[in-house]
């Protein structure tokens, strides 16, 4: 009896011990160790031909969308990608949650069972990744092959274009550690700035200040704050000569009134931080050509996509860490 008791006690103390320390496992890796498990989720379909860009690009266009959505909830594990139950068990399946994939299959639905363990569930990341795996196979594994499945899958041209920048991102650069930003000037450069989000603007019309501005000589070259792929270059009325960059993380990067643009710098190439884009300028405020209406500066602002729409915030924050950042590699 006296035995049993010692091995109930003992049982139950590593319970207590064990289940924490799972539940909690994620939270107590570093985020490079969290980026590498991630990894190794992408590569496992090698044999099925799935590149690993594109499962990477869709998982991390889910977490970005979690992170500023609250009608999305936020999905436990190291994958993003969560399905509806309908998508996952199938429309008509009476068992919203179905785990079988017997059942699931005969209803239609995605959900697979990627580990072989019996039960197909959508909060188990191997079943997951494995379901999308499978779905992108259905199509092809060109880049044409990809935007359709896109398209089939999430039914919206800007989501399509978001997940396939990000895929082109994480392809060239053979990596998902793309997070690292800079000072969008060169701090030994001459320059100040302050914040003045939401300040008015009075030319074309009343509307707010949506960026910062940072003033310094004709000419100071502009970088590249982050990883990205150039998506607009040419004449804003507003802006002038203009840059606008898309990153991984669905956000765009807006460089404004620039006096003239770097050479190599088109639609479509892609940059990291310390690319240089153009140069300082007063550009804007009325036709293209327009300079010299106010004094020499870069208008930088951010937007975030959603999924649904596109807004701005204030990127003031941002500027002040990033130039910390900046100077501390310097000295």
């Amino acid at each position: 009896m006296h035995r049993h008791f010692i091995f109930l006690f003992t049982f139950l103390f590593l319970g207590i011990m064990l289940y924490p320390s799972v539940s909690f496992a994620k939270e107590d890796l570093t985020e490079e160790e969290i980026l590498q498990q991630r990894m190794s989720y992408y590569v496992q379909f090698d044999e099925l031909l799935i590149p690993w860009h594109f499962l990477a690009a869709i998982d991390q266009y889910e977490r970005n969308l979690q992170s500023v959505r609250k009608d999305i909830p936020k999905r436990e594990g190291y994958l993003a990608i969560q399905f509806s139950d309908e998508y996952w068990s199938g429309a008509l399946n009476p068992v919203k949650e179905d785990t079988s994939p017997e059942t699931i299959s005969y209803f239609g639905g995605m959900g697979l069972d990627g580990n072989h363990d019996g039960i197909a569930s959508p909060k188990d990341d191997e079943d997951v990744i494995f379901s999308m795996a499978s779905y992108l196979g259905k199509f092809g594994t060109t880049d044409e092959d990809f935007k359709l499945a896109l398209w089939e899958y999430y039914g919206s041209e800007e989501a399509v274009n978001q997940v396939f920048t990000i895929s082109t991102l994480y392809r060239h650069f053979k990596t998902i550690e793309l997070d690292a930003h800079t000072f969008p000037l060169n701090i030994r450069s001459d320059y100040s700035y302050r914040g003045t989000w939401g300040a008015n603007r009075g030319w074309g019309g009343r509307r707010i200040h949506e960026g910062t501005d940072i003033f310094a000589s004709y000419g100071t070259p502009v970088l590249s704050t982050s990883f990205g792929i150039v998506e607009v270059k040419g004449w804003n009325q507003f802006g002038g000569w203009r840059i606008g960059i898309r990153d991984n993380h669905n956000s765009y990067h807006y460089y404004a009134h620039l006096g003239s643009y770097h050479k190599e710098i088109e639609v479509g190439t892609i940059v990291k931080p310390g690319t240089v884009l153009g140069y300082v300028g007063s550009s804007g405020y009325g036709k293209e050509g327009t300079s010299g209406k106010f004094p020499p500066h870069l208008h930088y602002g951010i937007y975030k996509f959603n999924g649904k729409t596109e807004w701005a915030f204030d990127p003031y924050p941002s500027l002040l860490q990033w130039e910390r950042q900046a100077k501390n590699q310097k000295q």
